[in-house]
Formats: C-alpha cells, structure tokens, sequence
C-alpha cells in the first residue's frame, strides 16, 4: 500500500472514530434529556398525588363535619320540638290563670261577706261556749278581725286564718289540757289552776290546792266544791300536764239541763 493509501485510511479511521464518538456524545446527551424529562413527569405525578391526598383528606374532614352538622341539626330538631311541647303547654296554663283570673273578682264578693259572717258565728260560739282558755280565744278572734281591716294580706291568707281559728275551736271538744289563769268568784279575782276534759267538765282549783270550783254552764257562773274534790282534781291537774301517768279520776260534772 501507499504512503498516500495508508494516510488516507488513517484519515478515514480517524474521521469515523470522531463520527462514533460525536454519536455516542449525541446519545448520552438524548438520554439525559429523557431522564429529565421523566424525573420532571415523577416530581409533577408526585406533587398531583399529594394535592389529591390533600383534597382527599380535606373532603374527608368536610364529610365527617357534614355528618357532625347534620347529628346536631337532627338533635336541635328533637330538642325544639320538645321546647314547644312545653311552651305550648306553659300557654294553656297561662290561658287557665286568665280564666281564673277573670273570675277571682267575683270569687272575692262571694268569700269576702262569708268570712265576715264566720267571724261573727266564732264570736257568738266563744261567748256562748264554756270559757275555756277564754283569753286565748278572744285574742285570737281580734286578731281575725284585724287581718280583715289590713291592706296586703290576700284573700287566700285571710281565709285560711279563719278557718284554722274554727280548726283550733274544734280542737277544743276532744282536748284535755290544764292552764293557769285568772278566776272571778264572789267579787274577788284568783289566780287558779284549769283543767277541762273537752267540753264536757271545766274545774279549777287555787294554786294553794285548798279551794275548788266548777263551771255551772246553765247559769255561767262557777261553783266552789267541797274538799273531796281537791285531791281528784290535784291528779287530773298532774296528769293534763303529763307530770304523772294517766289514770281514773273521779271528777264533778253537772248533768244536762242540772
């Protein structure tokens, strides 16, 4: 071969060498640009995945606050309905008050008149009445009369007053009790020891225990008895004022009509 031949082929060699190299240059440049490429495609696929995952979650989060809206709308709901159950039922109360209240005017022409009237049947009974715990009873019948002539005191209080006084007058014919008080006889005042048995027998006796006396209700005036009573009625005394045990004791008592 030829000095000539032999330089052109090492030319030739070289040039395709430099060719191949160009090439592989070229490749490796392509590949880089698709890595890049796809590595620009993971990082978008990726950052889209979040963003769903984040309106996944945000829409999770707005259901279960849906659900929680919708649990207490559902509560509100029942709760409501229970108020105007009772609202309701508040009205048909305030609407009976109304009626009673239209009412109550002549309700009080009615009792007001009728209480006026017990009193004075209460007075005539106590005068008429053997005279036990006489003090006490008038003083409660003033007091009545004085609760009808004050301002602030309802009608339902006075009413009640008058009826716990009948209540007490009552008491009276089934009570056994003793009290110390005052006795007028033969124009003298003593103080003396009462006991009665309801209204059946009212004697006393002074507190020196040596004189008695017992209410004759035919002429209502007292009567002094004789010494066989003294003892009896020292015992019936003790045992009103539950200061002995209760026992027979033989007492005086007028008869009906005596």
């Amino acid at each position: 071969m030829s000095k000539m031949s032999k330089k052109s082929l090492i030319a030739s060699s070289i040039i395709g060498a430099l060719a191949l190299a160009s090439s592989n240059v070229a490749s490796a440049s392509s590949l880089n640009e698709l890595q890049k490429a796809e590595a620009v495609k993971i990082n978008a696929s990726a950052n889209s995945q979040k963003k769903i995952n984040n309106i996944y979650e945000q829409t999770q989060e707005l259901l279960a606050e849906y659900r929680t809206v919708v649990d207490e709308t559902e509560n509100l709901k029942v709760y409501n309905d229970h108020i105007q159950r009772l609202v309701d039922d508040q009205q048909k109360g305030i609407d009976s008050l109304e009626r009673q209240i239209g009412t109550i005017q002549n309700t009080k022409q009615g009792v007001v008149p009728l209480m006026y009237k017990m009193i004075d049947s209460l007075e005539q009974f106590i005068e008429a009445d053997i005279p036990v715990n006489l003090a006490d009873r008038q003083d409660r019948l003033d007091r009545l009369k004085d609760v009808m002539s004050r301002q602030g005191i309802s009608v339902a209080e006075q009413f009640r007053l008058v009826l716990e006084a009948y209540e007490i007058e009552t008491d009276y014919g089934s009570m056994f009790s003793a009290y110390q008080g005052d006795l007028e006889f033969e124009g003298q005042t003593i103080t003396v020891d009462f006991v009665h048995m309801g209204r059946t027998v009212l004697v006393a006796q002074s507190l020196d225990l040596k004189n008695a006396w017992i209410w004759d209700h035919s002429d209502r005036s007292w009567k002094a008895l004789g010494e066989e009573y003294l003892n009896p009625i020292t015992k019936a005394i003790r045992m009103a004022r539950k200061q002995s045990a209760p026992d027979l004791v033989k007492l005086p008592v007028y008869a009906a009509g005596e």
